[in-house]
């Protein structure tokens, strides 16, 4: 499975790690990825998710199906 939010699609980046004489070199900055169990209501079980800290933040608000729709993705075959 790529290391990427299943909601959101965040993913890792490549930027430039540069120094204090200015040498640049590159790395990757990762999505802040979480493994979470979330209850759907619907569908009356526990749906396990890759999520990013920030989806996480925004599915307490928003609520899981309404997020799950505007990404496209089906929970019943998750």
């Amino acid at each position: 499975m790529a290391r990427k939010c299943v909601l959101t699609g965040k993913q890792a980046n490549n930027a430039f790690a540069v120094s204090h004489s200015h040498r640049r070199t590159k790395k990757m900055q990762g999505a802040n990825l979480q493994e979470k169990r979330v209850w759907s209501p619907q569908e009356k079980r526990w749906i396990k998710l890759r999520l990013s800290t920030k989806a996480i933040k925004t599915l307490e608000t928003k609520g899981l199906h309404a997020m799950a729709k505007k990404a496209g993705i089906n929970l019943a075959k998750v």
